[in-house]
């Protein structure tokens, strides 16, 4: 970054770890995100060897996707108005009852899946969405419970290295068990972990409820984080430019067709090629840490999605593995610019009462455009062929940038340093 954002007092990097409890919040969400990416890549893989069908991939992200949406809003009213450590717990253990569910499905003898075809794969996926849908809101929420106002830049920077250490590890850790030692013990891996974050979780405190307005009813509490957001254009521009290049600009769901038909690496590959967005992420997220993008932050948001734009071109034309991986971590790198410089104006934005509902809005676009971007990725696939579809994406992520640098001044102009 350059020297003009480095801030006028020494910037302590660590500040944030230095927090016994966000220390111990971090390494739950670590392990929680690192079940979630083994779960992701092993029912795409075991999908993919069930039907050989690209729509089948982008359907997985739909049945995530649906219910996710239909419930946010209340999953954030829900983080604002009860005990968001209970809504953790609670909600983690619905997806661990999911992947016990997927474990059994794996079992050939019990006749699960010979009986009806993969559609109980598609209704635990559906579960899983609506324990994300829950978490997501909570955890932000209660994560800015745990450290002072000062600390948010530092906090959203290391949250993403941890979310993308463990993103990293997940895909290929899922990917290698899954190659070598079969589905069955790929999904009582991703039990252990989840259980293991359970536990750490248990060392972490409650925090008090926030104030609310006791005359508001359930309407307009579930309004009022929509109305907040689209009367904020920072947040507005900031979720909207990534929710559409997210959408159109994601070839993850299509990354099990890459590794069988262009790359033909197998479910190892498969993993080493989920993982390095994440490991380019890590990268870029350290980076941050150290020197945080506060000043020109809107000009760097522009920038980092139209090079993840451009990095998703250049994946779908190469035909090498490790090439194919270098651009992958190229895309991580610039995706992770406009996670933290978002999750960082979200923080700063937001008053306590309200983080829970603005964070489910905030999942509402950029969350669920994940699940609804593999559903369009898959369909793209199956019309106008892998390759084609995923330069599509890519063109249309460089489109929305023009776009949207044109038509949100306040968002080009951002100063996060002036917010906070």
């Amino acid at each position: 970054m350059p020297t003009g954002d480095v801030p006028s007092v020494k910037h302590d990097a660590y500040a944030v770890l230095k927090v016994g409890e966000f220390r111990l919040f971090l390494t739950f969400r670590f392990f929680t995100t690192l079940a979630f990416q083994m779960q992701g890549l092993i029912v795409g893989w075991q999908m993919y060897e069930l039907t050989r069908d690209p729509l089948a991939l982008g359907l997985i992200g739909l049945a995530e996707a649906l219910p996710n949406i239909v419930t946010a809003l209340y999953a954030g009213h829900a983080a604002d108005r009860y005990n968001r450590k209970r809504i953790i717990v609670s909600f983690t253990l619905l997806f661990l009852v999911g992947t016990t569910m997927l474990f059994l499905f794996s079992i050939r003898s019990l006749g699960i899946i010979g009986a009806f075809g993969v559609f109980p794969i598609y209704l635990v996926v559906m579960i899983s969405g609506i324990s994300r849908a829950f978490l997501y809101p909570s955890i932000v929420a209660m994560m800015s419970q745990l450290i002072p106002r000062h600390m948010y830049g530092n906090a959203s920077s290391w949250s993403s290295t941890i979310w993308q250490l463990a993103a990293i590890t997940g895909p290929a850790l899922g990917g290698l068990i899954y190659g070598f030692f079969g589905v069955r013990i790929a999904y009582m891996s991703v039990l252990f972990f989840l259980a293991v974050a359970l536990v750490l979780l248990g060392f972490v405190k409650s925090r008090p409820v926030p104030p609310f307005v006791a005359g508001e009813s359930l309407s307009q509490r579930l309004s009022a984080g929509l109305k907040f957001v689209f009367a904020n254009q920072v947040l507005l521009g900031a979720m909207s430019l990534d929710m559409f290049a997210v959408l159109f600009g994601g070839a993850v769901a299509m990354l099990p067709i890459f590794a069988a038909e262009v790359l033909k690496v197998g479910p190892q590959g498969l993993g080493f090629l989920r993982a390095a967005p994440m490991l380019g992420a890590v990268a870029m997220s350290l980076v941050m840490a150290h020197r945080p993008p506060m000043v020109h932050a809107g000009r760097y948001l522009m920038i980092g999605v139209a090079g993840f734009g451009l990095s998703i071109i250049c994946f779908a034309l190469s035909k090498n593995f490790y090439l194919s991986l270098g651009l992958l971590m190229l895309s991580g790198v610039f995706d992770n610019i406009s996670v933290v410089i978002r999750a960082t104006a979200m923080q700063l934005l937001t008053p306590d009462e309200m983080r829970g509902r603005v964070a489910s809005v905030n999942a509402i676009f950029i969350g669920s455009s994940n699940e609804i971007g593999s559903f369009e990725s898959g369909l793209a696939a199956k019309l106008i062929g892998l390759i084609p579809s995923v330069i599509f994406g890519g063109i249309m992520t460089l489109g929305i940038v023009g776009f949207t640098t044109k038509f949100a001044p306040k968002l080009r102009g951002l100063n996060l340093r002036e917010i906070g």
